[in-house]
């Protein structure tokens, strides 16, 4: 689970990281009203959405008074903005936040997040900030410290230094930024959080440490533990099928190929997807319907690929151990009573009772074609929306 940057902000402050002051509001005279309590020469606007890239996009904006801050936030706010991460389609401002300008002397990067090779906590800083690390780690690896954390209840000093090694800061500002590697990792552990970067990290004229931005993203599996982290959370940001199919516990992400896949099993749905990718295809979505799904979560998963406009056929593809194959042919022939299905559709049945599940489907009078295996299921699926 994601969440904007000024409610990333608090967190960082409630574990003891200094961030400027600023503000948010869901309305201009809102933002401008509490605006007026921050003691700052410039204002800081700054859309919030859920994607990196902002600046780029007209997404934040560096204003002299009140009057600017006033102009710039009414033409931002409903604004649909794109960056790299939104895709084509953008994202709509619908929340501003400003905050307090900050004299910077210089830009750090510096990210939390878990290494599942290693199934360690691993620190990644750099003295490169404010440009996507990607980048760096292309053109300049060697500005670039890695280092890798066993779990535990606390972190050394001596791994604290090796971490802000790279910034090769003095005194105070040493002893803020290893307070501030402290108060990161406190956080990542007590939230259980996924990742948590900081880009940039600044050195400010007054030798201070600061966090001018921040992303913080959630493991969603022990999200029942943070019933505090939940409330935090913004449907807006979210794709709205990927919504409905947390509804029915389905396992969903939406794609941007033209195949539709309903599949149980994760590794099974990667390889369905990888097939249709040899067959010179992209899927449309990943979606593991479970191993032991009912017949109504069946109907569910298939009208929400339905419902992806992208989509010009599907797949389904079942190994019926718990999940009978039966039960998913009354799905899917419930699911086709109520929505009409305009595309080619491919079947392929394997495992417990696919014998039963392919007379509902034969008898249902829904144009259906079978497939043998997962390649023969492929390449009609492909040769089918051609």
């Amino acid at each position: 689970m994601n969440i904007h940057e000024h409610q990333a902000k608090e967190i960082l402050k409630k574990f003891g990281a200094k961030i400027p002051e600023g503000v948010f509001a869901f309305t201009v005279d809102d933002l401008i009203s509490k605006a007026k309590k921050l003691k700052t020469k410039k204002y800081v606007l700054k859309a919030q959405i859920h994607a990196g890239g902002r600046g780029k996009a007209g997404g934040v904006k560096i204003l002299k008074n009140l009057n600017e801050l006033t102009s710039e936030s009414k033409k931002l706010l409903g604004k649909i903005l794109k960056t790299n991460q939104t895709g084509p389609e953008g994202r709509k401002v619908k929340r501003l936040y400003v905050e307090e300008s900050s004299e910077i002397e210089k830009e750090f990067y510096l990210s939390c997040l878990v290494d599942r090779n290693t199934s360690k906590i691993t620190f990644i800083s750099s003295d490169q900030g404010g440009i996507d690390i990607e980048e760096v780690s292309k053109n300049s690896p060697q500005k670039i410290i890695t280092t890798k954390i066993d779990f535990g209840e606390k972190i050394s000093d001596s791994i604290c230094e090796k971490i802000v090694s790279i910034f090769k800061l003095k005194d105070d500002s040493k002893k803020q930024a290893i307070k501030l590697i402290n108060s990161i990792y406190k956080l990542f552990i007590k939230t259980d959080a996924n990742l948590v970067e900081i880009n940039p990290l600044i050195l400010t004229k007054e030798k201070n440490i600061l966090c001018l931005d921040a992303k913080i993203n959630f493991d969603d599996n022990a999200l029942f533990r943070h019933p505090e982290l939940l409330e935090l959370r913004d449907f807006n940001e979210e794709d709205p099928t990927e919504i409905e199919a947390k509804k029915y516990d389905l396992s969903y992400i939406k794609l941007n190929g033209n195949i539709g896949c309903m599949v149980n099993g994760a590794g099974l749905a990667m390889a369905t997807m990888d097939i249709i990718k040899l067959f010179g295809e992209e899927p449309a979505n990943f979606l593991d319907v479970g191993g032991g799904a009912s017949k109504e979560k069946v109907s569910a998963a298939f009208k929400i690929i339905l419902s992806d406009k992208n989509v010009k056929g599907i797949l389904i593809n079942i190994f019926g151990g718990i999940m009978r194959c039966d039960v998913l042919a009354e799905g899917v022939v419930e699911a086709a009573k109520e929505i009409k299905i305009k595309v080619p559709l491919v079947v392929r049945l394997a495992g417990t009772n696919f014998q039963e599940g392919k007379k509902i489907l034969n008898n249902s009078g829904i144009k259906i074609i079978s497939a043998n295996n997962l390649g023969d299921a492929a390449k009609k699926i492909v040769e089918a929306i051609k």
